[in-house]
């Protein structure tokens, strides 16, 4: 591990100093509590603050069979790096010398563009997808990579400068205290850029959430493959209709299908291997809970910030500053 990755690491649960042992010439080991004497293997380079298994699995199982898909770096695209700038609101100036925090990094489709501007980024992920990150992106030395709970987060709270969370709280147990949760993360006067699923009165007519009450009890393998094999002919079926003027949307709203037909940075190969990916995102997350923005507001209320905006797209995209300390 990295000096300064371990400079801001402590106890998820008492929040007291960790000791890290290990084998000479590996960054493979443990980490002790001084406190509570609760000991987290570090493996692959990667300190690891959660059981293997949770319900995040889905996802880990997602990122590590399309690790590099999404990433602009190997996609040749600026999907990725157009999305994280509009998200967040943030310029490369304003992140260059700042220590941010990526909250369910996935593969590191966000840490590829946020590592570019001269930040310091540590990725957090629940699941095994944080090893498709690290293999991904590994060889740049400003990313740091850590397997932890969003409500249980290795670092005192006020940490970093800034913090984003981009499509991964609508898919955790509780998403009030998952937004508490990293709001206090942020230092005072840091902002923090969250991208939720929103709800609105019409939301849960959406096709996927028909299916999902079975889908996401399948296994993950098996839903994969159905998905794969349905493809064959949804995805130029889809091709056509959600093409088709006013009653394209009308049928992506019925159809739960992930084909970006309106993209011209995505070839038709990879728009077919984007409909596979993002079609079995829609369906297979234990969790899929769209907030209102008057709910995500208090939350982050509770989590000590001062100011909500909320910035033009399709989701529910705020950037959230901390008041300064009293």
């Amino acid at each position: 591990m990295h000096e300064t990755l371990r400079q801001i690491l402590v106890c998820p649960r008492c929040k007291d100093k960790l000791t890290f042992t290990g084998g000479a010439g590996t960054d493979d080991g443990e980490l002790r509590c001084e406190s509570c004497s609760i000991v987290y293997p570090v493996k692959n380079g990667i300190p690891r603050f959660v059981p293997a298994d949770n319900y995040a699995g889905s996802f880990g199982y997602q990122w590590n069979r399309f690790r590099r898909e999404q990433l602009d770096s190997f996609s040749k695209t600026t999907l990725s790096t157009n999305r994280f700038w509009t998200e967040t609101g943030w310029t490369p100036e304003q992140m260059r010398g700042s220590l941010v925090l990526d909250v369910g990094c996935g593969a590191g489709r966000f840490l590829d563009v946020a590592s570019t501007t001269g930040a310091t980024v540590v990725g957090v992920d629940l699941s095994n997808a944080i090893d498709a990150a690290k293999d991904n992106l590994g060889d740049r030395d400003n990313i740091h990579f850590i397997q932890a709970s969003i409500y249980e987060l290795p670092f005192r709270d006020e940490t970093f400068d800034l913090c984003y969370c981009i499509g991964v709280i609508q898919h955790t147990p509780d998403p009030e205290k998952s937004l508490v949760s990293i709001a206090r993360m942020v230092k005072p006067t840091g902002q923090l850029a969250v991208t939720i699923y929103s709800r609105k009165a019409w939301t849960k007519l959406y096709a996927k959430y028909w299916l999902r009450p079975l889908a996401k009890r399948i296994d993950k393998k098996r839903l994969l493959r159905i998905i794969e094999r349905l493809m064959i002919i949804a995805f130029p079926v889809t091709d056509v209709l959600f093409r088709i003027p006013i009653l394209g949307k009308f049928f992506m709203f019925t159809i739960p299908v992930a084909n970006y037909v309106h993209e011209p940075q995505l070839s038709r190969e990879q728009r077919y291997t984007w409909a596979i990916l993002d079609t079995f995102d829609m369906l297979s997350p234990y969790y899929d809970q769209p907030m209102t923005e008057e709910e995500a507001s208090v939350a982050l209320a509770s989590g000590g910030v001062r100011e909500v905006t909320r910035l033009p797209g399709p989701g529910l995209n705020l950037v959230a500053t901390r008041g300064p300390v009293e």
